[in-house]
């Protein structure tokens, strides 16, 4: 009978272990996988207060831990990002210099752990919340970050090799100068697009279409048109299943425009992956 009791046990104990939201971390052959009860029992483990956060829009209060705890040790490849894949299908690339930091007077990440029992709030105009895990940032340079620098709903953090080594037919034409805004639009472009959109076949999402196959948006939109679409897409056309964002209060309107040149130049460097 003991037997049986303890069995029984060992199969509760698995099951409600296998409940429990995990989170991976991948960098060459080695991977290391937490579960929610094993980040918040760590030592590291704090409670942090975001006074802006990006996908809440108001003051948030988390419990945490710093994401480079979760990386120590590990070795990164040179010319490489830690791309953060959530369960939704969002993709962003991180740089790592971005997410090893600790000093708070730089950008601090932090990957915020939703309790069992005390869940975080629905995301505006969602019917869900930014659990079980979300990236998050504190510091003094908080500012610099990029909203889609700020997954949310994260399985995983993988080391890539950059976009750009990763995907060339992502590159502009190798004859702009280095200060040709073209290339800063292409910079925006992939942090800001390549977490939804793949351009000529190239990305690791597939949340929204191709942005240059078969047809690149600056070949059917007018210019207003396609900046109208970036900043808020709603005031273009709008459906239920309609998933961008408005992207007005993360990009300027100089930004969008950059964004539209390398979208523009792009059109005429099509290339099937």
């Amino acid at each position: 009978m003991r037997a049986l009791v303890l069995l029984f046990f060992l199969l509760l104990t698995r099951l409600a272990q296998a409940d429990e939201p995990t989170i991976t971390v991948t960098v060459g052959k080695d991977t290391r996988s937490f579960t929610r009860r094993e980040l918040l029992a760590r030592s590291d483990a704090t409670t942090i207060k975001v006074a802006r956060d990006v996908t809440y829009r108001v003051p948030m209060t988390y419990r945490a831990v710093p994401v480079a705890s979760l990386l120590a040790g590990m070795t990164l490849p040179p010319d490489s990002v830690i791309e953060a894949v959530a369960l939704n299908g969002f993709i962003a690339q991180l740089p790592p210099d971005l997410l090893l930091n600790t000093d708070e007077r730089k950008a601090v990440a932090w990957l915020a752990i939703e309790l069992a029992d005390h869940p975080w709030p629905p995301i505006p105009r969602e019917d869900m919340s930014a659990g079980p895990f979300y990236i998050v940032w504190t510091g003094a340079e908080v500012g610099s970050i990029r909203s889609e620098q700020w997954p949310y709903q994260m399985a995983k953090l993988v080391s890539q090799p950059s976009p750009l080594s990763r995907w060339p037919a992502l590159a502009v034409n190798s004859a702009l100068p280095p200060t040709d805004p073209i290339r800063a639009g292409q910079a925006l472009f992939i942090v800001q697009c390549l977490t939804c959109h793949k351009l000529n076949g190239a990305g690791a999402a597939d949340v929204g279409p191709d942005l240059n196959l078969p047809q690149n948006p600056t070949e059917y939109l007018t210019p207003q048109g396609l900046h109208d679409l970036i900043r808020n897409p709603k005031a273009v056309r709008t459906w239920p299943a309609q998933g961008m964002p408005a992207l007005s209060d993360y990009l300027s309107d100089s930004e969008i425009g950059l964004i539209v040149a390398y979208l523009k130049h792009m059109a005429g460097r099509k290339q099937a992956q």
